[in-house]
């Protein structure tokens, strides 16, 4: 059972228990889905989904998302609303997930290096939550600076994991755009992570704390792609585990935590394949914004004569339809294919009944 051996066995994980889990992860060949949500109603779908394939979960936010949670009537040239956004909706996650009695990895997603305030300002806000709490407020960040050059990315990453753990790293670049982060027109060798950087990045991030993660580009990309379009090579990843082994001298066959990122769109095998190397973590997010949008979009064709207004119906012309139009119907309906969409990626990674 995956949480036998953590500390706190439901609610947001931290610290030990998340290296644990990712071990456990390894040792048992399942990844955790990290689901982007931007509001209660996403968590919620997300976390429904955890507990009813009896699986841990990772929430993460990205930096358009959290300002989504703060508003979008809010000003954010300064970060103010993502971080806003962010700390607010980590303490919402933090007051329900406990409910749900299962274990929550909560997570920032993406941050590049024009995004830094807005990593900045959540650590300002996890240190103030360790003093008060003992922890803090996130389980883990992570940045994105695949846009740039390989030693800035390892060195401002390796800054940040000195200031607070546990701290997320991605290496290599994405052929895709998701909150910024554009390099569709790299060329495609650019997307795969040579095995000598994954190495150097272990060797100087190791060297500080255990607690950190390395999303390797093997070919992904960020969204949906045409069959053809875009050629994996999981079996990379392989390649990269053997490395920093006969590197380091480590009797573990999976040294590194691996990030898929871009899972939307890829197949079963593909996940599998990759999960086999070592690959902790699965990034969802493009899938299941349409899953969301299915349930909305066919319940408002079904219930069409039932919303053009408050009072009249095609049962009446002086029937009320506040059952009809109440948001909380119709945003139900979106909840509950995206937890049908979130469960599929449970059994697809291996989570489901984990716990």
């Amino acid at each position: 059972m995956a949480t036998a051996n953590l500390s706190r066995k439901s609610g947001v994980i931290v610290g030990d228990d998340v290296h644990k889990l990712f071990k456990y992860a390894q040792a048992n060949k399942f990844a955790i889905p990290a689901i982007n949500v931007t509001s209660s109603s996403t968590v919620v779908a997300s976390l429904e989904a955890a507990r009813d394939k009896k699986a841990p979960i990772i929430l993460q936010m990205s930096q358009g998302g959290a300002a989504y949670f703060a508003g979008k009537g809010v000003a954010n040239d300064k970060q103010q609303a993502s971080i806003a956004g962010a700390v607010a909706g980590a303490h919402y996650i933090r007051s329900v997930a406990a409910c749900y009695e299962i274990p929550v990895i909560l997570h920032t997603d993406h941050c590049a290096k024009k995004l830094l305030p807005w990593l900045d300002g959540m650590m300002d806000a996890d240190e103030a939550y360790f003093k008060e709490h003992g922890e803090p407020l996130f389980s883990s960040h992570m940045i994105d600076l695949s846009e740039e050059e390989v030693d800035f990315n390892i060195q401002t990453t390796a800054k940040y994991l000195k200031r607070a753990q546990p701290m997320k790293q991605e290496i290599g670049i994405t052929g895709g755009e998701e909150d910024g982060v554009n390099n569709e027109e790299v060329d495609n060798n650019a997307l795969y992570t040579q095995p000598e950087d994954i190495y150097n990045i272990h060797k100087t991030l190791s060297a500080i704390s255990p607690y950190f993660s390395i999303a390797a580009g093997f070919g992904n990309v960020h969204g949906v792609y045409k069959p053809g379009n875009v050629k994996l090579h999981p079996e990379l990843l392989g390649k990269h585990q053997a490395y920093v082994k006969e590197q380091t001298g480590s009797k573990d066959d999976k040294p590194a935590f691996l990030v898929f990122h871009g899972g939307s769109g890829s197949s079963k095998a593909e996940y599998i394949e990759a999960i086999s190397h070592g690959v902790v973590k699965v990034n969802l997010d493009t899938d299941l914004q349409y899953a969301y949008l299915t349930g909305i979009r066919d319940y408002v064709l079904k219930k069409k004569d039932y919303i053009m207004s408050q009072v009249g119906n095609p049962e009446g012309e002086d029937k009320p339809n506040k059952k009809y139009f109440d948001p909380r119907v119709w945003v139900r309906e979106g909840e509950k294919t995206m937890s049908a969409r979130v469960q599929e990626g449970l059994v697809d990674f291996n989570t489901a009944n984990q716990l």
